[in-house]
């Protein structure tokens, strides 16, 4: 739809121009700093950054259902720059000219209810929210094209030339920087350092198949981030971790997409979503604040972090009520099925810790809540809700399970609705369901199977038959009408079907 074609009052608002005035700001000394160049900590005190709008006070003299006219109207439109994350613009990157986003059709992803029998399992109502389907099968795509337009718009203002685009990977990251990367070669390079054997197969495939140079490390996670902030510290390349304050900003976008499709009524919701390196929930309170304190939501969602009990610092921490009281100490963490979020001491820490100070406070009543789950509560569940018509990852299934454990613990009410969040596709962990079919989870997984949520295929070769199919020696005849038969009995006698 053309934007001649909208009312005449919502017209101006449509296309965005590049305004605003975007800063960092050190959450540690406070200073802050010109974003002309590629920061990640603090040049002065060496704390993590959040990016910051001037001149945000002027989003606040737009009504808040005004813009929920905007949003609705612009998703209409048909330009590219403003179909993905950058629908919202003005909140995620208002100084970025169109011209400069890059769109490889991220965001917007599908919000799907539960069916009766998983809202009876969980008792509550709730959501998956998909973010497996963004073009690189996970939700790290909101970040890389906000981190990922900003350097294409220093390109494009000669601000920068020759790009390496660097970061540290569970797999899901290293996926996205390529494939965002990529769209910009020949300007922007790509290397990704992921932790020896700490990889999915199909994520490993990922970077690879985007031409990136792929490096693996000894260790874990948090020994490859040492590397990558070595290098981001002595060379000249650009990081694309969450230390990056602009991948966060994209990965706001979560928020924003949740509050349209609720039609922005946001009360008596609960969002749920596991915590790695503690960027994305960084993003989703980020998100809900600005939105709130513009009016476009009248009220703050519940959030609710969930951790493994493998991987669990941000839980330990929280885990203290007295808030004087509580220290930080980063976790070794052991194996996880959640292999995106076995990080011991995450970058984002200082950005969490701010952050649900401020939401909590302009909530008037704490609603950031964090659950501890174990290893088998995330198996079970992704694969319960997978057998029940949804495509959860194991990050999906930590989300789910720590919602299911919120409920329990009078955390969440009867009467509230949860949005889950899947942040990867499942077949990026289609290895871990495996294990679980063939119960074969080394010991430090702690993973039983449980026998009812099992499948594995079933060789159907009637012993009777002497003659069978094979590639390039077809059977035909009598003998190909007995094998129809035979193995069509076989199946029904399996399958307990009645004959016609």
């Amino acid at each position: 739809m053309k934007a001649e074609n909208f009312p005449k009052e919502i017209q101006p608002f449509l296309i965005p121009e590049a305004k605003g005035k975007l800063i960092y700001r050190c959450l540690g000394c406070e200073s802050e700093h010109g974003i002309e160049k590629l920061l990640y900590t603090c040049p002065d005190c060496g704390q993590v950054l959040l990016l910051y709008d001037e001149n945000f006070e002027r989003l606040k003299e737009i009504p808040g259902k005004t813009w929920h006219r905007i949003f609705d109207y612009r998703k209409m439109l048909t330009l590219p720059a403003l179909k993905g994350i950058y629908l919202y613009h003005e909140f995620i990157g208002p100084v970025i000219p169109t011209d400069a986003v890059v769109y490889l059709g991220e965001g917007h992803t599908p919000i799907v209810e539960a069916n009766g029998l998983m809202q009876e399992k969980a008792d509550v109502k709730f959501w998956f929210k998909n973010d497996g389907q963004n073009p690189s099968a996970s939700f790290k795509d909101r970040g890389m094209a906000s981190a990922l337009s900003y350097i294409h718009y220093l390109l494009k203002v000669g601000l920068v030339s020759d790009v390496l685009a660097i970061c540290a990977s569970t797999g899901d990251t290293s996926a996205a920087a390529a494939l965002y990367a990529s769209y910009l070669n020949p300007r922007i390079k790509s290397a990704v350092l992921l932790p020896h054997k700490k990889v999915t197969p199909q994520q490993l495939s990922q970077p690879l198949g985007s031409g990136a140079s792929v490096f693996e490390i000894p260790g874990v996670f948090d020994d490859c981030m040492k590397v990558v902030e070595h290098l981001a510290d002595h060379y000249n390349v650009a990081l694309l971790n969450s230390k990056n304050a602009w991948r966060i900003l994209g990965q706001e976008s979560y928020s924003y997409e949740i509050a349209q499709d609720f039609e922005f009524e946001m009360e008596k919701k609960v969002v749920v979503v596991p915590i790695g390196n503690a960027g994305n929930i960084t993003a989703v309170m980020s998100g809900f604040l600005k939105f709130y304190e513009c009016g476009i939501i009248s009220s703050l969602p519940k959030i609710i972090g969930v951790q493994s009990e493998h991987a669990n610092p941000v839980y330990r921490y929280y885990r203290e009520p007295e808030a004087e009281k509580r220290r930080f100490v980063p976790v070794t963490v052991r194996a996880s099925v959640a292999q995106a979020a076995m990080i011991g001491n995450p970058v984002s820490m200082p950005r969490v810790i701010r952050l649900t100070d401020q939401y909590n406070r302009l909530a008037g009543e704490q609603r950031v809540f964090f659950a501890e789950v174990t290893e088998q509560e995330i198996m079970d569940w992704e694969l319960t809700a997978n057998h029940n018509g949804h495509i959860a990852c194991t990050h999906g299934g930590e989300s789910l399970a720590g919602l299911v454990k919120a409920r329990k613990q009078g955390i969440v009410d009867k009467d509230e609705e949860a949005i889950v969040d899947s942040t990867a596709h499942a077949l990026k962990f289609a290895g871990f369901q495996e294990m679980y079919f063939d119960n074969a989870f080394p010991p430090e997984f702690a993973v039983t199977p449980d026998t009812a949520l099992i499948n594995r295929p079933v060789l159907m070769r009637p012993a009777d038959l002497e003659k069978v199919p094979e590639p390039g020696r077809p059977i035909g005849g009598k003998d190909f009408e007995h094998f129809v038969r035979r193995v069509s009995e076989e199946i029904a006698s399996a399958l307990q079907l009645r004959s016609l």
